[in-house]
């Protein structure tokens, strides 16, 4: 996801930003551990038994169990593996975010692909993170320290209802999508649209392209932070749970052949518009990111100013939002993710107090206001 801190650090995060080390707590943090290996479930408990201030409050394993518990017992935080008897942890991820809304750090292996599709499930549910499984040749003492401080943080997370469990839904389906709003006055033609995102991303940006018609009047670009544990797959998966064509870009793709594509920022490059093509690059992280947000966003104001529709969504940091900015002050569109819908109001909030971003909404009117600022009625064609 980023190099670094962003959605996912360093050795194993996958989905959000949440790299930084946490500060320390006088409140005992009470946790919930669901786990089906008895092998890791013994590594686990040994490894919180040893943090005076981590109580292991309830152990499931398996999901309908896990459900029950995290009801009874409202612990601050779950650690939720994913390959569980009867209700999967993807299942469970959907009932306890519909019923009883708790942080929730995924424990997942990122080389099953069942798994690893299960998982991006569960981040759209309103799992907060995810980090990969402890395995044989990492440093000693490595996991089990990012594992802490990752239960830490994501304890922190205000986390709201997710209703997909409770509306029936099922991987793949798509929810309908808001009618759209009506067409504003003439604009300048647009040429993209783009978007960033963090921790929160994988639903986030779901809703958004579910929102938008097949094949997309414009190419769309984004900048998600993953780390590259767990990118494997999660294109494939964004391509299934939306209408459009998804993929990872190549580089050196011209712009004006992509329209009806969705481009994702491959990770742990910075993804860029040049002279009218896709640029990957290694160039150093900006914010602890790569990729960044704001060089996506900063080359789009460069490159093509007014032909920029742009929105920053749910994440953790300031990635974007000077990005965001630059893309308003060359005379493009800009909108942000409202704090209500957010997992995490951190980038749309810095975009908003910079003045980047000229309407802040509920992520469910981003989709729609895109396709207004796209120059394109409902299944029209350009203004």
């Amino acid at each position: 996801m980023s190099a670094g801190a962003g959605m996912g650090s360093g050795m194993g995060g996958g989905i959000g930003g949440l790299g930084g080390s946490a500060p320390p707590s006088t409140k005992t943090l009470r946790v919930l551990v669901v786990e089906d290996s008895i092998t890791v479930l013994a590594h686990i408990r040994e490894v919180l038994a040893a943090q005076s201030d981590i109580e292991v409050v309830g152990e499931a394993h398996d999901g309908a169990t896990a459900v029950a518990l995290c009801q009874q017992l409202r612990p601050d935080v779950v650690s939720m593996d994913m390959m569980l008897p009867g209700m999967d942890g993807q299942a469970a991820t959907e009932a306890i975010m519909a019923h009883c809304p708790t942080p929730i750090l995924i424990v997942s292996s990122s080389t099953n692909r069942g798994e690893l599709l299960r998982t991006y499930e569960a981040l759209a549910a309103g799992a907060v993170e995810v980090l990969e499984k402890p395995s044989a040749g990492q440093p000693e003492g490595e996991w089990e320290r990012h594992y802490v401080r990752l239960l830490r943080l994501v304890s922190r997370i205000r986390v709201i209802t997710h209703v997909r469990a409770r509306i029936g839904s099922r991987p793949g389906a798509r929810l309908p999508a808001s009618p759209p709003p009506p067409l504003p006055p003439p604009m300048p033609r647009r040429a993209v649209l783009a978007l960033g995102a963090s921790t929160g991303g994988p639903g986030a940006l779901m809703k958004v392209l579910q929102a938008l018609p097949a094949p997309s009047p414009l190419p769309v670009l984004i900048v998600m932070h993953i780390n590259a544990v767990f990118s494997r797959g999660f294109a494939e998966w964004l391509d299934a749970q939306t209408p459009h064509r998804v993929r990872y870009a190549h580089g050196g793709e011209r712009l004006r052949d992509l329209a009806g594509q969705v481009v994702l920022a491959p990770p742990d490059v910075h993804m860029v518009v040049r002279d009218g093509q896709i640029a990957l690059s290694h160039t150093p992280p900006r914010h602890s990111c790569r990729p960044s947000v704001d060089e996506l966003f900063e080359s789009l104001a460069a490159e093509i100013g007014p032909g920029v529709a742009a929105a920053l969504l749910t994440g953790m940091g300031r990635d974007g939002a000077l990005g965001l900015l630059a893309i308003r002050r060359a005379g493009g569109a800009t909108l942000a993710q409202d704090e209500a819908s957010s997992m995490v109001y951190g980038m749309p909030r810095e975009a908003a107090q910079l003045g980047a971003a000229e309407r802040v909404l509920p992520l469910a009117d981003i989709g729609p206001a895109l396709l207004g600022l796209s120059g394109m009625a409902w299944g029209g064609a350009h203004t």
